[in-house]
């Protein structure tokens, strides 16, 4: 017989075990509610590579730094822009309020003469051409350089780029596959509690089972529906990297299998440090320091060389109302050489301050091979580390299948207690999440060794 308590214990495992159904289900509509496709406009599912693709082309960091290179392009076009002939228009109107007057030896008398009319008109165009200029020869030479270290910049962000998509993405498919481990663990709880409740009302066990199992299953609840809610900001974090915008869904689409076969790298792999993005753009940096060097030593002490021609017609008038009325056209062409002689010891200090500045970068190039040897080693240490930690946890998950799957069957033949059946549950689903955990740190690992030897392709 069943007395009241015991009645009481029962009726209140029966509302948790629904409650915590409820919960289930709440939990497992509401993840398919927000992210299954339900707009029409919406993507079905992204890979990891159409998600790199599209944040390549729509991530706004990426588009800022390509249009970087498009400003220096027209910056270049400008400094260029000194070779062209360079014309101008001017036009001057002169009139005297007291004409000026020059003395001429007139049959041998000093007299005052006029030297002008009152109303001049002289509009002009004057045309110059740069022959030789050191200025001008200098940014000829540094203009590629310049080209070449705004597409590394875009290079650049993209080797970040990849690398933070590709982690978020892994980080998103963990609590994917953390969710499908605690949907399993809440069925075979739920199954447990079943059997547990009969087991009672059979009088093999007492209330105590089920109560345990009950606790198990409320707690299984709670771990489910926290990751669900997880997977809102994991897809807010993606879709920031990507540039995709919030209000549209989209599913992750991923292959097990496939990341599994992927996760090896080739560890005796020799580091080779030309082929960092940093590496490249500070040998781009030294070779503008090293070209600034030469133009203060060598081009800045030749002189300038141009061309010029002038054109004016001049008008010329005592009344206004006749001034146009005859041209007195002239013009010119010539030569204009500027040679500097002695500019106060400015090249000398400018020829010193340059080459210490490439002194600077000859250091800088010792501090990034070192940092990027500390950061290969780093990322090949950890990524050993966390294969062999997956390899390990991967054969916990078979001991642990293996062991719940003993321990339950004992517990329904009456052989062992149902506290082993908790703990062989707990094990498995433990086991199986640190598995999880182990996988995608390993995944995140590889890419950053991929980063360290500068292998990230885009």
């Amino acid at each position: 017989m069943i007395n009241h308590t015991s009645y009481l214990v029962m009726q209140k495992t029966r509302k948790c075990l629904l409650v915590g159904l409820y919960l289930f289900v709440f939990c497992i509509a509401g993840k398919h509610a927000a992210y299954s496709q339900t707009l029409k406009d919406s993507i079905n599912t992204l890979s990891l590579k159409q998600c790199i693709d599209y944040a390549l082309q729509h991530q706004p960091a990426v588009q800022q730094t390509i249009l970087l290179k498009s400003i220096t392009k027209e910056a270049n076009a400008v400094n260029l822009s000194g070779w062209y002939p360079q014309v101008g228009v001017t036009v001057n109107y002169n009139h005297y309020l007291q004409e000026p007057i020059s003395l001429s030896n007139i049959n041998g008398v000093e007299t005052p003469v006029q030297t002008s009319v009152v109303n001049t008109a002289i509009p002009g165009v004057g045309v110059t051409q740069n022959i030789y200029n050191p200025s001008l020869i200098y940014v000829s030479r540094i203009a590629p350089l310049n080209m070449k270290a705004a597409e590394q910049s875009i290079d650049s962000s993209k080797i970040d780029l990849v690398t933070n998509v590709s982690k978020s993405f892994y980080s998103l498919l963990l609590v994917l596959q953390q969710i499908d481990v605690l949907k399993e663990d809440t069925a075979r709880l739920g199954e447990s509690l079943r059997t547990a409740y009969h087991q009672y009302v059979g009088g093999i066990v007492d209330e105590t089972d089920y109560e345990q199992a009950a606790i198990s299953l409320n707690t299984s609840l709670g771990q489910l529906v926290q990751a669900n809610e997880s997977l809102w900001p994991q897809y807010a974090m993606l879709k920031q990297l990507m540039g995709y915008p919030p209000e549209k869904q989209f599913n992750v689409a991923y292959d097990s299998t496939e990341l599994l076969k992927e996760i090896n790298i080739n560890a005796t792999e020799q580091l080779r440090y030309e082929k960092r993005i940093e590496f490249k753009q500070l040998m781009v940096q030294k070779k503008l320091q090293s070209e600034l060097t030469r133009f203060y030593q060598k081009t800045s002490i030749f002189p300038t060389l141009s061309a010029f021609y002038n054109y004016n017609a001049t008008f010329q008038n005592n009344s206004f109302s006749h001034l146009f009325n005859t041209v007195y056209p002239n013009s010119i062409i010539g030569l204009t050489v500027s040679l500097p002689i002695f500019t106060g010891f400015a090249r000398i200090h400018n020829v010193r301050r340059s080459k210490f500045q490439e002194k600077i970068l000859d250091w800088s190039e010792i501090d990034l091979k070192d940092n990027i040897y500390t950061q290969y080693a780093t990322a090949l240490a950890t990524y050993r580390g966390n294969l062999y930690n997956m390899q390990k946890m991967k054969e916990n998950v078979t001991l642990a299948r293996r062991v719940y799957f003993v321990t339950d069957l004992q517990y329904k033949q009456g052989i062992v207690p149902y506290l082993n059946v908790i703990t062989a549950e707990t094990n498995l689903k433990t086991s199986e999440l640190t598995y999880l955990n182990a996988l995608y740190q390993t995944l995140s690992s590889k890419i950053d060794w991929q980063k360290a030897m500068g292998d990230i392709v885009y």
